[in-house]
């Protein structure tokens, strides 16, 4: 197959889809052309939507908009208005599983609807069933405080604090605080992973919403300022890289709703019913057509004692071996090392590998990333983990990317010779695959997946490939004091 229009396939396609990959190539032309560190610049042409699969990123270089706390313009899709639409058209139901709710327009219009006499439910992780007051103190109890969950209150007090008192009112709570609000009275129903009568599963790490059994919404975002917009405290973030999937299908919402009705179970105030993590029974990948794509869809976690082959990882690593051109991933953690052997396997039958890792992980001792590289990072303890296999033909085409200080890449996909997408809640991970509710996506669908490929393209623009210097010398620094 010959390449054309900087290396984006266009031969023997239909002319539509010649069409949305001579867009993705021009944005390829255009790519430092968007908003950075608060500077704005051209915007690149919209790629056509799926009417039944539709993609929004709140890094998109074809849209801007201006977000509503800071009050900052900037290019991406708002993905906070995006779920506000999505509540506001529910005409009968809107049922919810997010690890975080934090944003106060999500609060309002699930608040309004409740009032309105729709059935809402709502499921997040127990770690954020907390209004500000509670949160604050908790920490004025804590005697070593988390310098990460500090900066979370600090930015939630920003964020609820309109007056800039440095307190937060009972009015400035009812407007700003998500969970203080979902609480009035009449409260929206609303339960957390602790309804199982535990402590708390491994983490409700669930991202999304069902809109009347029929409309699914779902992705890598949570549904806070700093998965969306933004730090509150930090001007120059723009939220971590995150997206989110509008799907049409009530075949596919049955399948959502059987996952939310387990955790579910009585809900509120009710016997303590609810299945979360492995008590849960195991299921198999369900696939369902939406318009002429198969949309396969999977859920953690999954036994350790049951076969590998059949959990999330699994179908990963069973889709990541259909590669015959080029792999592009852009993953918030990546420690699975199934899946960098399933890599392997298809960069040795001749595929390309593209991979970026967020900051925070990408170079740790049990990062996969270090795998494609070829190289080996012992732990503290000398330790090195079971079945680790660097490349023996490693790749330069692994890196991090250049995002503002604070943003995390947050997303979980990967393009699979431009047309398969691997998407959803799911890190690539052993604790998403045995431990965390997560979802998973995969379909193929050129279309989409053209989406996918412009933001990986922008993501890896900038990026900083292969091995850092100051990596390299704690490697061998690391090898020496291990007698390796």
């Amino acid at each position: 197959m010959e390449n054309d229009n900087d290396g984006i396939r266009t031969q023997g396609l239909n002319p539509a889809m010649g069409k949305v990959l001579g867009l993705l190539a021009l944005s390829l032309g255009l790519a430092s052309c968007h908003f950075f560190g608060g500077e704005k610049s051209q915007l690149l042409p919209p790629l056509p939507q799926d009417p039944l699969i539709q993609v929004y990123f709140n890094h998109s270089q074809a849209s801007e908009y201006q977000e509503p706390y800071r009050r900052i313009s900037r290019s991406g899709d708002d993905l906070e208005a995006l779920v506000v639409d999505a509540i506001e058209s529910a005409q009968s139901s809107i049922a919810v599983a997010v690890q975080e709710i934090r944003l106060p327009r999500v609060a309002q219009a699930l608040i309004a609807q409740h009032r309105a006499g729709l059935e809402v439910q709502i499921i997040i992780e127990d770690t954020y069933n907390q209004s500000l007051p509670e949160l604050m103190g908790a920490q004025d109890a804590s005697s070593e405080e988390d310098d990460r969950e500090a900066n979370k209150v600090k930015d939630l007090l920003a964020l609820v604090d309109r007056n800039q008192d440095g307190e937060a009112s009972t009015q400035e709570l009812l407007e700003r605080d998500a969970i203080y609000m979902l609480r009035q009275d009449p409260p929206v129903p609303l339960i957390d992973d602790r309804a199982d009568g535990s402590k708390g599963s491994g983490l409700m790490h669930h991202k999304f919403l069902i809109i009347d059994d029929r409309i699914v919404i779902t992705g890598s975002a949570n549904l806070t300022p700093s998965g969306v917009h933004g730090d509150i405290l930090a001007p120059e973030t723009r939220g971590n890289a995150n997206h989110l999937l509008q799907l049409d299908s009530p075949a596919l919402a049955q399948i959502f709703r059987e996952e939310f009705d387990l955790m579910w179970g009585d809900g509120p105030g009710a016997k303590p019913d609810s299945r979360f993590g492995l008590q849960k029974p195991q299921r198999s990948p369900q696939s369902v057509p939406l318009g002429e794509t198969i949309v396969t869809v999977n859920f953690s976690p999954h036994s350790p004692k049951a076969p590998w082959e059949e959990s999330t990882n699994g179908l990963i690593a069973q889709t990541l071996a259909t590669t015959t051109q080029e792999a592009n991933l852009a993953l918030f953690v990546f420690s699975e090392q199934g899946l960098a052997d399933a890599l392997q396997d298809a960069a040795q039958q001749g595929a390309k590998v593209q991979l970026l890792i967020d900051p925070s992980f990408a170079f740790r001792d049990y990062s996969e990333g270090l795998d494609l590289l070829g190289v080996t990072l012992p732990g503290r303890n000398c330790k090195v983990e079971a079945n680790n296999a660097p490349w023996a033909s490693p790749v330069t085409t692994v890196g991090i990317p250049n995002l503002p200080i604070g943003d995390k890449l947050h997303h979980k996909f990967a393009v699979l010779d431009q047309q398969t997408v691997i998407t959803g809640s799911h890190n690539w991970s052993a604790s998403a695959n045995h431990k965390n509710d997560e979802t998973l996506l995969v379909f193929t669908n050129a279309i989409v997946a053209a989406h996918f490929q412009r933001e990986f393209n922008r993501l890896y623009e900038t990026a900083s490939l292969g091995l850092p210097t100051t990596l390299q010398e704690t490697i061998a620094e690391r090898q020496k004091q291990c007698g390796i």
